[in-house]
């Protein structure tokens, strides 16, 4: 059912906290289903949360948030550095604030390397499966092993682990099968045929991890995607691949032809065309990291208001400056609004607009 009201201030009484992971199982069937995909927007601080939480409620769009270790870390503060402690953090402060929303926010960890489990994936799981024992939901509803950086097999292996360790807690685990090329948060990877999730790579996946009967998770495949920033065609994206990754296995399980087996995740979208955008959601993507675009979108109005007001938020040749332009309050407001406008603008795009789960 989709909700057809105007988007409603969050003192009236249509509110929704974090999705449980009912909802969040619902929110991805859903969009599999009727062939569109969450943005999944990463968030290093409370005003970046506060700007994507805003983005999704004016899109009328449910949607993910996500944090990566380096995210994380910063959330912490540059004295304590501490992925997990970020991480909680960002996302008990989504829990409180996220229920004063009409939408349904799923919580995430982006990009976690094999070096990085041990403290914070693994932590994090442990964290979630103390708060199912006790009765509640958990922390995070997904959480992302990026074994990117290793061979395939080793790839699997800790993915099945972490799979058994995730659907335990009530938690999707999402895989990178394929390298991602370009930068982000200080991993780097080549722009070359790595790019490219071969057919073996699918087969070997579904045969590794099943098709849900050991816990859901999601795939990002890749097909060219590259992290940082491009302009607009000079990507080389080949969405087939995903297209060639659900037809092989649909047909090594017997199923009709054009079923999507997999949930598939877009990463390093930014530069892309909109019609392989489409394209892409059209094979079974149901969630696009958005991360280079929204950062722009967030710092470019604090750019302008420091530009506008530098006599204000300096004190220029001994003057006392303007505590109403160095206030952070003044430029991180706008800061927050550029942000959401930027992810409402990849609401349409990914065609979640207005297709919020009504409560």
């Amino acid at each position: 059912m989709l909700r057809d009201t105007a988007f409603r201030a969050p003192e009236e009484d249509h509110t929704m906290p974090i999705a449980t992971p009912e909802v969040y199982a619902e929110m991805l069937d859903r969009a599999k289903a009727n062939e569109f995909a969450y943005p999944a927007i990463n968030v290093t601080s409370s005003e970046t949360l506060n700007a994507a939480l805003r983005g999704f409620a004016e899109a009328e769009s449910d949607g993910i948030i996500q944090v990566s270790t380096g995210g994380a870390e910063f959330a912490s503060g540059t004295k304590v550095k501490d992925m997990v402690t970020g991480a909680v953090a960002l996302a008990e402060f989504a829990h409180v604030v996220a229920e004063k929303y009409p939408v349904n926010i799923a919580l995430h960890t982006d990009h976690c390397p094999k070096d990085k489990l041990d403290g914070y994936v693994r932590p994090l799981i442990a964290i979630s499966q103390e708060r199912v024992d006790r009765g509640l939901n958990p922390l995070f509803q997904s959480h992302m092993w990026d074994g990117s950086a290793v061979p395939l097999d080793e790839n699997l292996k800790i993915a099945t682990e972490l799979l058994e360790a995730a659907a335990k807690a009530k938690i999707i685990l999402e895989i990178e099968v394929g390298v991602v090329g370009g930068e982000e948060d200080g991993v780097a990877n080549e722009i070359n045929d790595k790019l490219y999730t071969t057919p073996e790579d699918y087969l070997k996946t579904v045969e590794a991890l099943g098709t849900g009967e050991k816990g859901r998770y999601l795939v990002a495949a890749t097909f060219g995607n590259v992290h940082g920033v491009y302009k607009p065609g000079n990507v080389k994206l080949r969405p087939e691949i995903l297209k060639q990754g659900q037809d092989v296995v649909a047909e090594k399980l017997g199923l009709a032809p054009g079923s999507k087996p997999f949930d598939l995740v877009f990463h390093g979208g930014s530069g892309s065309l909109l019609e392989e955008i489409h394209e892409a959601v059209s094979y079974g993507v149901i969630k696009m990291n958005i991360d280079t675009d929204t950062q722009y979108a967030f710092t470019r109005p604090i750019v302008g208001h420091f530009f506008t007001n530098y006599d204000g938020v300096l004190k220029v040749d001994g003057e006392v400056g303007n505590k109403k332009a160095y206030d952070p309050r003044s430029y991180l407001k706008a800061a927050e609004q550029g942000m959401a406008a930027r992810i409402a603008q990849a609401c349409e795009h990914l065609k979640s607009s207005g297709r919020m789960i009504a409560g």
